[in-house]
C-alpha cells in the first residue's frame, strides 16, 4: 500500500509567499518524503485572500526542498478541510492509505473527515506551533469547525468512491 502525504493548506501571505504555518507543514511533509514515510504528496488548497493556491506554493517549495515533481499531484480548488480531503480523492481515486499533515490541533478533525470519506489516516505534525493565545485562538476554532463537521457527517453526506 503506498501512503500518501496530504499537506492541509493554510495561508498564503500578500506576496505570495507560504505563511508560517504553511512552511511549516510544507517542510514536515518533505521531510516524511525524504524519510521514506510517504511515496508521494498531494499539496491541498485553493485560492484564499491571496494567490497563488495554496497548493501552488506549498509545491514549489516542495520541490525547492528536493521532492520531485513526479511526486507530487496537487488539489488546488479546496476551501476548507472537507474540501481538501474530498478533492484529494476525487483527484487520486486510488487513494487509501494517507497521512495527513497540519497541525496538531487541527488533525484529530481532518483524521475524523479522511475516515468518514473511507480513507486510512493518520496525521503526522510538526513540533513548532502556534502557542499561547494563538493556539487558544486556534483551539476554539477548531471546537466550532468540529460542529460543522459533525452536521455534515450526521446529514449523510459522503463521497462514494463509485460516484467520482
Amino acid at each position: 500500500m503506498t501512503r500518501t502525504a496530504l499537506i492541509l493548506g493554510a495561508a498564503v501571505r500578500p506576496d505570495g509567499s507560504a505563511s508560517p504555518r504553511l512552511r511549516r507543514r510544507v517542510e514536515h511533509a518533505a521531510d516524511l518524503f525524504h524519510r521514506g514515510e510517504v511515496a508521494r504528496v498531494i499539496p491541498c488548497g485553493g485560492v484564499g485572500r491571496h494567490g497563488p493556491s495554496e497548493a501552488e506554493v506549498m509545491a514549489a517549495i516542495l520541490i525547492d526542498g528536493g521532492v520531485p515533481a513526479q511526486a507530487l499531484l496537487l488539489e488546488s480548488r479546496s476551501t476548507d478541510t472537507i474540501s481538501n480531503i474530498g478533492n484529494a480523492l476525487r483527484l487520486c481515486p486510488d487513494l487509501r492509505e494517507v497521512v495527513i499533515v497540519t497541525d496538531a490541533y487541527h488533525a484529530p478533525r481532518a483524521r475524523l473527515i479522511a475516515r468518514h470519506l473511507g480513507l486510512t489516516a493518520s496525521s503526522s505534525s510538526p513540533t513548532d506551533g502556534p502557542s499561547g493565545l494563538r493556539l487558544q485562538r486556534a483551539r476554539l476554532r477548531e471546537a466550532a469547525s468540529m460542529v460543522k463537521v459533525m452536521i455534515w457527517m450526521a446529514t449523510g453526506h459522503r463521497l462514494r468512491r463509485g460516484n467520482l
